[in-house]
């Protein structure tokens, strides 16, 4: 097949991207680093516009992740990708598809007035910050040592949220009171499964003073049975290894009474590329 000669005009990149990770966490294959540690992050096609309406694709994350293939080709596996990318990544596409700014709706909290806002893209990039996963979390003998999610696990670990939220919903209309109790009491165990395999899935290892233990039954198996203490030790770090690098809310001034407040900046998909 000849040379296409529109492949000239074809779409190129808008702007470069240092991601958070610096290309860490990612397992071999699933990334192809430039030197400079820059991705190039190109504009959305209409195909990448059309995927952003289609709901199954949303929920399931295919949506997400065939974006960030069509956008960012130097991800080659994007459910690989750890999370710590996401969010910076998806702002940079959104940046690279239009003019770098956002029109964002927001009501004061002090007034109730909704203005429009102008967010400028290039200054929420800036403050992405990775968090220490280089310091492990030390507890006398043992040393935990955190890794971020992959988007794989988060989003799995949504959908499995999603259901099980929905599973609630349902069984508050149980009318015999023992099969609810019995639904509820399960659906609770299960809820805290998805939170402590969240949180294994969360450790790279945890280092003993004889070994380096990082087999994930074992670690689920210690997070099972360590001391309360210990367990809300581990679990602060990883929230707030997460939070490190999520969206921050938006600081705002009220347009019509100068009040100074905080915008969450929610990354909707459909919302977000609209």
């Amino acid at each position: 097949m000849m040379d296409n000669p529109l492949k000239q005009y074809f779409r190129r990149p808008a702007l470069y991207l240092k991601l958070p990770s610096k290309g860490n966490f990612y397992p071999e294959g699933a990334i192809d680093l430039p030197e400079n540690g820059e991705v190039p992050v190109y504009p959305m096609t209409a195909i990448d516009e059309i995927t952003t309406k289609t709901p199954d694709a949303l929920y399931n994350g295919v949506a997400v992740t065939d974006i960030i293939k069509s956008c960012v080709p130097a991800i080659k596996n994007p459910w690989l990708m750890p999370a710590v990318d996401l969010d910076p990544i998806l702002v940079a596409i959104r940046a690279a598809s239009g003019d770098g700014n956002l029109e964002l709706e927001s009501t004061c909290p002090k007034c109730s007035e909704s203005s429009s806002y102008g967010v400028n893209l290039s200054g929420v990039l800036q403050t992405y910050t990775p968090g220490d996963y280089d310091t492990p979390l030390d507890l006398g003998e043992l040393k935990i040592k955190f890794k971020p999610l992959s988007y794989k696990q988060i989003n799995d670990a949504n959908i499995a949220q999603t259901e099980l939220q929905r599973a609630m919903i349902q069984a508050t209309s149980i009318e015999d009171e023992d099969t609810k109790l019995k639904e509820s009491s399960k659906l609770l165990i299960a809820v805290n499964n998805i939170t402590l395999s969240i949180m294994c899935e969360s450790i790279q290892h945890i280092k003993t003073p004889t070994m380096i233990v990082d087999n994930k039954d074992h670690i689920l198996d210690f997070l099972k049975n360590c001391d309360r203490n210990t367990y809300e030790k581990i679990k602060s770090v990883s929230i707030e290894l997460r939070a490190s690098t999520e969206t921050k809310p938006l600081k705002l001034k009220c347009i019509s009474c100068s009040h100074d407040y905080e915008q969450p900046f929610v990354l909707n998909v459909s919302d977000f590329f609209a």
